[in-house]
């Protein structure tokens, strides 16, 4: 008689997450270019920046200002973000 080894589920913490990149200020007040954000549930573009910027507080004032690209394509506040997404934080720029 044959037993089969029992099935685990594994969870993929990529899956579970949305890789975040930043750019300019955004950069500097994550410290970082690039972050991992745990997040189970897909959620609102808008949604996501709120929790960004819960998380960092220097985020707050450029709030309106900030866009969101998923995936490569810039997104309306109320487009769906989902877990192993990749989303940009893009910040107004000035230039001369």
């Amino acid at each position: 008689m044959l037993h089969a080894a029992p099935i685990q589920a594994t969870v993929d913490p990529v899956a579970q997450s949305v890789r975040l990149l930043a750019f300019a200020g955004a950069r500097d007040v994550l410290g970082a270019a690039e972050i991992d954000l745990a997040l189970a549930d897909a959620c609102t573009a808008s949604q996501l920046l709120d929790r960004v910027c819960s998380a960092h507080p220097g985020l707050a004032p450029y709030r309106r200002a900030i866009r969101l690209a998923v995936n490569g394509s810039y997104v309306a506040w109320e487009d769906r973000v989902s877990p192993g997404d990749e989303v940009a934080l893009i910040p107004p720029v000035a230039g001369g």
